[in-house]
């Protein structure tokens, strides 16, 4: 049985077709009736009904079950296999299974590294009492089908996250009349895994450019989702006002309102295409690289202040400089200069100078700067960067 196991566990190409050949492949083992498989929602306090065979509508209409309530939770919150020989609103939660005429059920828990991925069940038509045996034989088709299951949700949620990230990166950063810009993003490690970093350039209605690199804490889809609400909200404020640190202020309100115990760094900056004036606030973000005409290059000093999201007010102070003709500003997050064993200072004064070179476009310059920093060694972490020019 190992074997079968195994080989139907990973004989799909989709989590539902995984799903589905477990599923399937429990009921038929155990001579059962019906079967369910339930996963663990990312706050592990809810389990979703996400395959089934012999339920109508278990699936279909969204049964959610908490973990500790009812049959399948019991399985989830003792993490062990649970038999019941009698199926009624007195020992199970969810009414599709009484109203099925399930009279008897079996469940196990999945879990990988000790995570509870999910809860897998059985059950009978007709009154059975369910044997060690049984119990064993589940459990043991649960432990060969989780690391399987698993795989496939993170293989899923890895996709969706790279697709929720570059749908949301603009292909093209916005440009104004004497200034080019160019942009570069790179998912982290050797798995795609994105996470929570993005660049932005909006046009807003007084006829600055805003500008925008930040970095949301953590991996995965998760971090994708809240830095697009984040970029959202920011939008939506820059169009009630032009000032970066009054727009990391209201961020800032929003995020510990609405996404508690999220964080993010930002470096924010409006530029002035009538004269290269930029207005830049940071949130606990690393500060950007300025090149001055004539080759000189530095980061710029700036308050980096603390990352929106820190459940505390604290003030967020502005700095302002000038782009002159020829002057190329670097703003980036700091996948871009961190690596493992090696200090980000290392990283920094490598960044420097390659700026400091110089290059022909901006788009030369990311080229350049990809190359020297990351080169053909995959990130530790995701890295955006965005260049401007004033021609």
């Amino acid at each position: 049985m190992r074997a079968d196991v195994a080989t139907t566990a990973s004989s799909s190409a989709t989590v539902d077709g995984v799903l589905a050949d477990v599923v399937e492949q429990a009921r038929v083992l155990l001579a059962a009736d019906t079967a369910a498989l339930l996963l663990a929602d990312p706050s592990g306090r809810m389990l979703v009904a996400a395959a089934a065979r012999g339920i109508a509508g278990e699936v279909q209409q969204g049964v959610q079950i908490p973990v500790g309530s009812g049959f399948a939770g019991r399985v989830a919150a003792e993490r062990r296999p649970v038999a019941v020989d009698r199926v009624d609103p007195g020992t199970v939660l969810n009414p599709l299974l009484w109203q099925a005429g399930i009279q008897s059920l079996l469940g196990a828990p999945l879990s990988v590294d000790g995570e509870l991925i999910g809860v897998l069940h059985v059950g009978s038509l007709a009154p059975r009492r369910f044997s060690v045996g049984d119990e064993e034989y589940l459990q043991l088709l649960a432990d060969r089908a989780a690391p399987a299951i698993h795989g496939e949700l993170m293989r899923a949620r890895q996709e969706s996250a790279a697709m929720l990230q570059r749908s949301f990166l603009p292909e093209r950063p916005t440009e104004v009349d004497g200034f080019t810009l160019a942009s570069r993003y790179v998912a982290g490690d050797r798995r795609g895994i994105v996470g929570g970093d993005w660049h932005d350039t909006v046009l807003l209605p007084a006829g600055g450019l805003l500008l925008v690199v930040g970095d949301v804490l953590g991996r995965g889809l998760g971090a994708a989702q809240t830095m697009i609400q984040v970029r959202t909200a920011l939008r939506a404020y820059a169009l009630e006002t032009d000032d970066p640190a009054d727009l990391l202020t209201r961020l800032d309100r929003h995020v510990r309102t609405f996404h508690p115990g999220q964080l993010a760094t930002l470096w924010c900056a409006v530029l002035d295409p009538t004269d290269g004036r930029m207005r830049m606030s940071s949130a606990g973000h690393p500060p950007p690289v300025l090149a001055r005409p004539g080759g000189a290059a530095a980061a710029v000093e700036l308050t980096p202040g603390v990352p929106v999201g820190v459940a505390f007010d604290a003030p967020r102070r502005g700095s302002e400089i000038t782009l002159e003709p020829g002057g190329v500003l670097c703003a980036f997050t700091d996948g871009l200069v961190e690596r493992r064993g090696v200090s980000p200072d290392v990283g920094l004064e490598r960044l420097v100078e390659v700026v400091a070179a110089g290059a022909d476009t901006p788009d030369a310059l990311c080229a350049g700067i990809m190359a020297a920093l990351v080169g053909d060694r995959p990130a530790d972490d995701d890295v955006a960067l965005l260049v401007v020019r004033r021609e």
